[in-house]
């Protein structure tokens, strides 16, 4: 059993769930991803090409009969037909040295350009102005890598690479003339749209509370709060994107928080986290980080309320760690005995977990993504996932009331040894559990590919090709997700929030284990049901929740409704990890 209906004292009645009609994919992934891959590339014109005059062959072979000392006079003449070369063999030489005279191949030169199609890929151009000779053409990728091509005069190339980490490079284009011994050299310096993870000591950026990186003072409705991420708390300038922790406290009315670049951005009509009156809510936020190095929150509802932001990751075009995704995996439950003690966590203490070399996650691991849930707790306070060595941080990863289940999305640095650790901030002991999906190291290639959020689903809404009504309870939905276009996708990052529930009930999120049908034929089976729970809400609750789901072998996702009443569900997408 899950934790939601442990925690409920409900019992699960094994059924057989019926799909509903399969949501076809959305057109916006495939438009978002190439839309932020080509914001990135570079060019350089024909006149900045470099010409270099090669040694002749001529010249190689004087040098290579040249003698070592003075050269003797000859003791006897050369033959008539030594002497007296042919007239084919004079033109020949004639002709040879009228175009060395005259600058062999004069308009030989190469313009390059070079864009992004995906989060490590690039796509060159090479425009070669030559005349009518053989070309020897080599293109350096500028990461050790090289590929060969020839052509015959003018010519215009197209080619492809793929790198395996994120950074920039400087790519060449050589173009070799070997009958003129000439040669033209032009390029640039490529910078990869996509970027590596970076973990960070779970730390406070802003706290309205008492002032951390803003004015004391609750956000008013439909206001915002900017927070200096660059140069904040060692977070270095240049940063793509941010992984935050924001929380939402002192709600005295229902609304919901947006958190956006800010400045040169519009805000998104999506949401990260929704709140109701009187209650404390954190959501984990991946967001990119504007121009300006700030990113904004911007509070939707019409009354004022405190917001909390901690730092727990950041992302850069530099190689640091990749993103391999898991079909999730339970590696703690207190309730059960798994990966600590069992019993509830008491209260103000905390336990030491392995995640490292467990359960197909490495050891090297520098972060790992969780999704945490407590349950059965006697009182109210937080939880807190940070590094398996130093102090407890000064952040939250989730709060709680009494008798409350709740699970929050979770980014955290992993020690050297493969540890982790969980902190109860409560007054009362509580149960917890823990499930891996997905982790970050220097040999995972996957790279973040920000974009524009969209939202791709809403139950209430007979858009994004839902054909209408409610998640129906113990049922699912498939979505397929990758199109054609959207190759080497490792996973999808989603903002997932189920409303207007009328049970207790949870959300598992997985890949399905087969493809979508073809139009006409019969759905596809639903794949095992799920064991984890990616969010849980009780009667009236609006809950979020961020998803980092792979979409499996067949690029489709399935989103299980685990309660036994009908509920909404809606999805919005943030961005992608891409391995290509």
């Amino acid at each position: 059993m899950t934790a939601a209906f442990v925690a409920a004292g409900l019992g699960i009645i094994p059924g057989i769930a019926q799909a509903a009609d399969p949501v076809p994919v959305a057109a916006g992934v495939a438009e978002a991803i190439a839309e932020a891959s080509t914001s990135e590339g570079f060019h350089s014109p024909a006149d900045r090409t470099i010409r270099t005059t090669l040694p002749t062959a001529t010249d190689g072979k004087a040098k290579a009969n040249a003698p070592t000392t003075a050269p003797q006079k000859a003791q006897t003449a050369p033959t008539a037909q030594a002497a007296a070369p042919t007239a084919q063999a004079a033109e020949a030489a004639a002709t040879e040295q009228a175009a060395l005279d005259a600058g062999a191949n004069p308009t030989l030169a190469v313009d390059v350009s070079g864009t992004s199609y995906t989060a490590h890929g690039i796509e060159l151009t090479a425009l070669i102005t030559s005349a009518d000779f053989a070309l020897d053409i080599v293109v350096d990728w500028g990461d050790g890598k090289t590929d060969t091509f020839t052509a015959q005069g003018n010519y215009e190339l197209h080619a492809s690479h793929v790198y395996d980490k994120s950074g920039q490079y400087q790519v060449q284009v050589k173009v070799t003339d070997t009958a003129n011994a000439v040669q033209a050299t032009n390029g640039g310096a490529f910078l990869t749209p996509g970027a590596d993870f970076t973990p960070h000591t779970p730390t406070r950026l802003l706290d309205t509370r008492n002032g951390t990186g803003a004015a004391v003072g609750k956000v008013p409705g439909q206001g915002s709060a900017r927070v200096k991420v660059a140069g904040n708390a060692s977070v270095p300038a240049g940063v793509t994107a941010v992984a935050l922790n924001v929380t939402v406290t002192e709600t005295i009315d229902s609304g919901h928080v947006t958190v956006w670049p800010g400045a040169g951005y519009d805000r998104p009509n999506t949401s990260n986290l929704n709140y109701t009156a009187g209650r404390s809510v954190p959501n984990m936020v991946i967001v990119p980080v504007g121009e300006d190095g700030y990113v904004e929150l911007f509070n939707g509802g019409w009354q004022p309320v405190d917001l909390i932001a901690d730092v727990t990751g950041y992302f850069t075009r530099a190689s640091a760690s990749g993103y391999t995704s898991m079909t999730p995996a339970r590696f703690v439950d207190t309730r059960e005995g798994v990966g600590t003690t069992r019993g509830k966590l008491a209260a103000r203490s905390a336990f030491t977990t392995r995640i490292g070399g467990l359960q197909g996650v490495p050891q090297n691991v520098t972060a790992v993504a969780l999704n945490v849930t407590v349950t059965e707790p006697e009182g109210p306070g937080h939880m807190t996932a940070f590094s398996g060595t130093g102090p407890v941080p000064t952040a939250s990863n989730l709060n709680f009331v009494p008798g409350q289940t709740v699970a929050n999305a979770v980014i955290v640095p992993v020690a050297a040894d493969g540890t982790i650790k969980i902190f109860n901030g409560a007054w009362s002991p509580t149960h917890v559990v823990v499930d891996v999906v997905g982790y970050y190291s220097p040999d995972s290639k996957a790279a973040f590919l920000p974009f524009t959020p969209f939202r791709t689903l809403d139950t209430r809404e007979e858009a994004y090709g839902w054909p209408g009504g409610r998640f129906r309870a113990r049922e699912f939905i498939t979505k397929g997700f990758t199109p054609e276009a959207a190759t080497g996708v490792e996973a999808y990052v989603l903002n997932a929030t189920v409303t207007e529930t009328r049970g207790t009930g949870f959300l598992s999120v997985a890949p399905s284990p087969y493809a979508l049908p073809v139009e006409g034929e019969p759905a596809a089976p639903a794949g095992p049901r799920p064991v984890s729970s990616t969010l849980n809400w009780t009667t009236g609750d609006t809950v979020p929740n961020l998803v980092q789901a792979s979409d499996g072998d067949h690029g489709v996702i399935t989103f299980w409704n685990q309660g036994h009443e009908d509920a909404d569900l809606v999805l919005d997408v943030f961005g992608v990890y891409q391995t290509k």
